[in-house]
């Protein structure tokens, strides 16, 4: 099993400061929180391959703790060192203590992980030793890395276009083109950053890249998504083609380097909620067996976890500690791994105290709205939990954007003509200033998308009235039921041209809201190239051609790629979708940029329950530009009315959803000139039309 640690250097006590694992002159410092245990071993391994430690140093408590915090500088060791611990202490659940001395542990500030191909999850769970079948963390000298002038490029959020993007299924497909040894991986992305770039998106958003546990799914499926973190500072090994032990670290500085000359973003799905390690049955892989209570919420019964995650258990980030944690390893992606922003995953159990409540100051919250390297950092929440805690509209702080779900419920609702829709449907296009009502607010920091990973895609949405996850193995129970879709007449794939037109239509009408609001809009993987999952709305477990990127989908459906590219394109160029501040509503002309609601007439929008369209004129004087917005939800064409303009000028058709590409959308000055004052709207569609002076 190893011997105690001889050297001609003589082992120093170390410091509690760094945590982790530090490379200095004289060696490297490790240093890990642990209040209760009795008794720390550090694990040194002779290489990523071994079985077992080649040295063991138990740290003397008399020489080797300060405090809570358990510490040793080895002489003689340096950047990829790979390193484990175990810890003693009592097993006593009831209390809150659940030390196993029989299990390997990672360092909670792991840098990188090897072990990936020998790691078993059930060896974690059950009783006796898990050492040759554990997870081991790597010493990394971040120093090491030429980052060569690079900087985080700090795009505002009003000139951001997102594009949620999972870094494994992006370049997994077989006709991916990408090297099939980089297939998958942080090196894939960086040879499919044109596609990105030619898109138009500024950032991607990439699903949790952390050092994750696959083997949290019944078996034989895997975890794909990702939520499931063991390491929060280390990325994933699988998604390197380097498979030494500091590939991962490396490559995916490379891939943020390349993003970032591409003048794309990089921003982090963190999943601070939870970890790898579940409910009271789960596997003990860190925190759990370094220092149970401090990590997790425990219920009244010690032995039993609270659960506002939905995965078993809670991390309690308003401890000190864990608290710590999180801040520590938000300034290590910043400062070390140059990431431009995270997204964070369930963030209302961040605002809960000590004993689950919910608090209106939650110190984690608070400090990571303050610090100074994290000041120029995207902060974007899923303002709500798994257990019931809703707080789109009141999270936090002046910093943090938020994902606004009722955006994506009030559009799809819109779209297939619900009744009762549309004043909610004006309220998101403008930013919904009933949900943000705090003044000065941005309305860019809402974050706008009727997709995400999380649901159906968006050809999905309009091919399947009903959740289809067979394939997950739990009889359908899984994923929303809730998912405001529509078939357009038959559930899945049609040879029916009329059908086929209609999804069509409604996709692009579901772009043309999206990218015509105010707000600061994200595209789903795929969706503009119609990436189907078969109905399956919960694809968390199928790393397999349900999730991937089907490269396929670019000659299959160019007319959309061609639509959504160029939708972008324009949005990005029309400075009224640039400003910072909420539009004016009005129904007058003003100098400010401002938004005029109509119906079919002009000036007399329709609120009624039983509406189904809606028209907006959009104006910004000082750039000259007046667009106006015709959205008809009904299942016949209705005329509208088009607003007069000043003699000379002529609205020009942008966008009609029911146009035949590549009619469906012009870029300025290539489209018709109108002559009509009434405009009829075919059903169920969208159109965009602008002013334009006479040539």
């Amino acid at each position: 099993m190893g011997t105690a640690y001889t050297h001609h250097h003589t082992i120093q006590p170390g410091h509690s400061f760094p945590l982790g694992a530090t490379v200095t002159p004289e060696g490297v410092n490790f240093c890990v929180y642990s209040k209760e245990a009795t008794a720390i071993e550090l694990l040194l391994f002779a290489d990523e391959q071994a079985d077992y430690p080649s040295q063991i140093i138990p740290l003397d408590p008399q020489h080797h703790r300060t405090s809570f915090y358990w510490h040793v500088l080895v002489p003689g060791l340096g950047h990829g060192q790979v390193y484990a611990y175990r810890a003693y202490g009592v097993f006593c659940p009831e209390r809150g203590h659940r030390f196993d001395a029989d299990k390997v542990l990672l360092d909670p500030y792991s840098r990188a992980v090897v072990g990936h191909d020998r790691y078993n999850r059930e060896a974690a769970r059950y009783p006796g030793d898990n050492c040759s079948q554990a997870l081991r963390g790597v010493v990394v000298d971040t120093s090491r890395y030429d980052w060569e002038g690079d900087e985080p490029l700090r795009i505002p959020y009003a000139t951001s276009v997102i594009y949620e993007m999972h870094v494994g299924g992006f370049t997994r497909h077989p006709n991916s083109g990408v090297t099939a040894a980089k297939r998958g991986t942080f090196a894939g992305v960086i040879e499919k950053i044109p596609y990105l770039k030619q898109l138009g998106i500024t950032a991607v958003e990439l699903l949790p890249i952390h050092q994750f546990d696959d083997q949290d799914v019944p078996p034989p499926r895997k975890n794909y998504w990702g939520y499931s973190t063991i390491a929060f500072f280390a990325p994933h090994q699988a998604y390197s083609c380097r498979q030494d032990p500091l590939g991962p670290v490396d490559e995916f500085r490379d891939m943020v380097k390349a993003l970032h000359q591409a003048g794309i973003e990089v921003i982090l799905d963190v999943v601070f909620n939870h970890t790898a390690e579940g409910n009271h049955n789960g596997p003990t892989l860190s925190f759990r067996g370094l220092d149970n209570e401090t990590y997790y919420l425990l219920q009244e019964n010690r032995a039993d976890y609270a659960n506002y995650s939905g995965c078993g258990n809670t991390v309690k980030a308003s401890h000190a500690v864990a608290g710590r944690l999180i801040i520590d390893c938000l300034r290590y992606w910043v400062s070390e791994m140059h990431v431009d922003g995270f997204r964070f995953d369930l963030a209302s159990v961040l605002s809960r105290n000590l004993y689950g409540h919910p608090v209106d100051d939650p110190p984690i919250l608070w400090s990571i709205e303050s610090d100074p390297i994290l000041a120029g950092t995207k902060l974007i929440a899923e303002a709500w939990d798994a257990a019931g805690l809703y707080q789109v509209g009141s999270f936090i702080g002046d910093r943090f954007a938020e994902w606004n779900g009722p955006f994506r419920d009030d559009v799809r609702r819109f779209v297939k003509s619900d009744s009762g829709s549309v004043k909610p449907l004006a309220e998101r296009i403008i930013g919904s200033p009933d949900i943000y009502q705090q003044p000065g607010r941005e309305p860019n920091r809402s974050i706008h998308f009727v997709t995400c990973h999380d649901g159906f895609t968006l050809t999905d949405l309009v091919s399947y009235t009903h959740k289809h996850n067979q394939a997950n193995g739990e009889d359908s129970r899984d994923g929303t039921d809730a998912n405001d879709s529509w078939n357009c007449g038959q559930e899945g794939p049609t040879q029916d041209p009329e059908i086929e037109a209609l999804r069509q239509r409604q996709i692009k009408n579901c772009l043309t809201i999206l990218f015509f609001s105010q707000g600061t809009p994200m595209l789903l993987m795929g969706d503009e190239v119609r990436r189907s999952q078969g109905g399956n709305n919960n694809a968390y477990c199928q790393d397999n051609e349900i999730s991937w990127f089907d490269w396929d989908g670019l000659e299959k459906h160019a007319d959309l790629l061609r639509f959504t590219r160029d939708l972008i394109g324009l949005i990005q160029r029309l400075q009224i979708f640039r400003i910072t501040h909420s539009l004016m509503v009005t129904e007058h002309w003003v100098k400010q940029p401002h938004i005029v609601w109509h119906g079919v007439n002009l000036g007399q929008p329709d609120w009624s329950h039983d509406s189904h369209s809606l028209a907006f004129t959009l104006r910004y004087p000082a750039y000259d530009e007046q667009l106006h917005v015709m959205l008809n939800a009904f299942w016949q064409p209705l005329p509208f009315q088009l607003p007069p303009l000043r003699p000379g000028d002529h609205w020009h058709h942008l966008v009609n959803t029911a146009k035949p590409p590549p009619q469906d959308l012009t870029l300025p000055g290539q489209g018709q000139a109108i002559t009509t004052p009434l405009y009829e709207v075919s059903c169920r569609s969208a159109v965009v039309v602008i002013a334009q002076r006479a040539q």
